[in-house]
This record gives C-alpha cells, structure tokens and sequence, in this order.
C-alpha cells in the first residue's frame, strides 16, 4: 500500500498489528511513523521499545513482541534494518540478490516464529519491521523483492516509492503554505532541480527557508544559490549565458566565482555538457519552445521539468547548430585534459572557455 493508504487507515483506527516498512524514501516514513505512535501509543514514549536486526534475531523480536508488560497498556515496536534479518546466502552477504530467495540456516526459526505471531498477534501491540536500505529501482529492485518475499508473511507492507518530479513539486507548496514562507516560483523550481526532487531535504532546506523568509521580502534565485549548496548549479547556467553571449569576461567572472565556492570543476564542465548536447538534441528535432522540448524528451523516458526546458530553449536561442557541436567538441577535449596529469583544474576550464568565446 502507500503511505497516504495507511495514514488513511489509522485514522480510521484500523491499525496493523504488523507492518513492513519498504524503501527509502525518509519523508514519507517519518510521516508514517509520526501517524502511528499518534494512533497507538500517543506521547508516551515509554511504550516505544526499538530494536536493530544488526544486532537482534528475528526470534528475539517476536520474543518480545509476546512478552507482558506491567507497565503500560499498549506497546509499539520498531524493528529497523530488517534487510539484515535475511540469512546469508551461498556467497556469503546477507544483501546478494543472486539467490531468489532465503538460504542458510539463520532464517528458518525466525520464519516460524513470525508465521505462528501472525496467526494470534499479541493484543494492544503494534509490530513494525524497517527495510530501508534498498530502493526500488536499478540495481537495488532485486534486492528489494528478495526483502519482500522473506517477509511475505506480512500482510501489510507499506512502500516508500521516490517522489516524481510533480509530486514533490506538489509537497514543497504544501510545505511553504504551512512554514507561511513566499517564493518566487522560478525559485521553487530552482530549489526542486537542484534537491533531485527530494522530497526529505526539501523539508530541511524549506525550515532554513523559512527562519531567512522572516525578512519580509520573498525568496528568489539568488536566495536560493546562497543559502543550499546544491543549488550552485544555476551559477553554472549563468555560465552557459555568458558563453552564449561569447561574454568572455563575465563567463571568466563566473568561473572564479565557481572555483571560490569550491566547486568540483569537473562536474560543472559534466552539467555543460548535459546542456550542450540537450540542447543540440532539440535542436535537430526541430523543437522550439520549451513546452515542446519537454513533452519530447518525457516521451522518451527522460525527466525534463519545466524550468528545465526552459533552460534548454534559451541555451538553443544562444548557440546555432555548429556552435553547439564545436562546443560539445571542445567540452570533450577539457575532459581529456582534466583526466590527464595537468597542473590546475582552473587553468583547463579558462583555456575552454577562452576558445569557445573565441
């Protein structure tokens, strides 16, 4: 189920006895967790009782799931890193995703430990096991499924799926609403790109926002590129605008700009080089505007935003088809020299930025 799908049901006071927890994604579980000891134990925290498989058996767990307490009248369990409940397999690492399924010995009583619990679950208990390690997608998706058929068990499980770019896009307005903070949108959609859409540090970066946001004034691009680190990358499309305007002096500005920032020079030149060739993409589809650009590469599966887009068109409207190619040549001789034995980063990207203005 989602977690909206749960949170739904303990508000209908229909709590799972035992649940698995799936994914990642940390928002959303907070969210989950927050919701449950509201519906079970409430602010007592003393019937919070947690365990980490890394250190305790399945059995122990189910163990104590049965034990009576004196004390208090309902009891929440949180079981975190189940993944390292799996046994280990033939190749020795409890987290190989080459075996379909659970082997070894380590695996089997704790199986059955949990099978007979489900059948007659201790009364005013809440049981919940964390598998939070993998995701559900690449290299990760096998390992998932193997998680979830050790635990198949479990009625419940509950997945934490990353957030698309909309959905996240949708929490970060519902977050600013309820810190009473305004922002430009170009800069919600700065803050978005440049947080990869996630929806967990869009939380932190958006209670930072929100203590600045007391200024009176809303918050814009340039609040953005200095408060959150990760948002430097604007500063590095302003060096594709000055490029494109063959502003040698402001793009050199620019450059010095990155290298005191302490950015990693060989990431910025990997992002102009997504631009470029982007860009040089649209251009031979014949795309012109930005709301073409994105429904042409969605439809090919690859995640373009609208402020995306946008950047795309203007980076289109600056370079011709040849010059873009000749950038995109020049972009592969500065990688060359970056990977090479050479005195300074800094003295490549000046010599790439000088012969593309040239």
């Amino acid at each position: 189920m989602t977690p909206a799908q749960y949170i739904a049901r303990l508000k209908r006071n229909e709590v799972p006895p035992v649940v698995l927890f799936l994914g990642q994604e940390a928002y959303e579980r907070r969210r989950c967790r927050q919701a449950l000891i509201l519906a079970t134990v409430g602010a007592d925290q003393s019937a919070i009782t947690q365990h980490d498989f890394s250190q305790t058996s399945l059995t122990e767990v189910i163990d104590d799931a049965r034990a009576m307490n004196l004390f208090v009248s309902r009891r929440l369990i949180l079981a975190t890193s189940a993944e390292a409940a799996l046994p280990r397999t033939g190749k020795g690492v409890s987290d190989d995703d080459d075996d379909d399924g659970p082997s070894g010995s380590g695996g089997g009583d704790g199986l059955d430990s949990l099978a007979a619990y489900l059948k007659n679950p201790s009364p005013d208990v809440t049981l919940v096991f964390e598998a939070t390690r993998f995701d559900f997608e690449g290299d990760d998706k096998r390992k998932t499924d193997r998680i979830r058929k050790f635990f198949s068990a479990i009625p419940d499980a509950v997945e934490f799926k990353r957030h698309t770019l909309e959905e996240a896009r949708q929490e970060a307005q519902a977050m600013l609403r309820r810190a009473q903070v305004t922002i430009l949108p170009s800069a919600l959609e700065v803050l978005i790109e440049s947080l990869g859409a996630d929806v967990s540090r869009l939380f932190t970066e958006i209670e930072k926002l929100s203590l600045y946001g007391q200024t009176g004034h809303p918050i814009n691009e340039d609040d953005i590129a200095s408060l959150i680190p990760d948002a430097r990358e604007t500063t590095i499309f302003a060096l594709v605008n000055a490029l494109g305007r063959r502003d040698r002096t402001k793009a050199l500005g620019i450059l010095d700009t990155l290298c005191r920032d302490g950015e990693y020079l060989p990431l910025a030149l990997s992002f102009l080089s997504t631009q470029f060739r982007t860009a040089l993409i649209a251009k031979e589809a014949n795309l012109r505007t930005s709301q073409q650009i994105q429904g042409h590469f969605s439809k090919q599966g690859i995640p373009m935003w609208g402020s995306r887009a946008e950047q795309v068109a203007q980076t289109m409207g600056k370079f011709t088809k040849e010059q873009l190619e000749r950038g995109m040549k020049l972009i592969f001789e500065a990688d060359r020299a970056l990977r090479s034995p050479r005195p300074d980063d800094r003295i490549v990207m000046e010599s790439f930025v000088a012969a593309l203005t040239a």
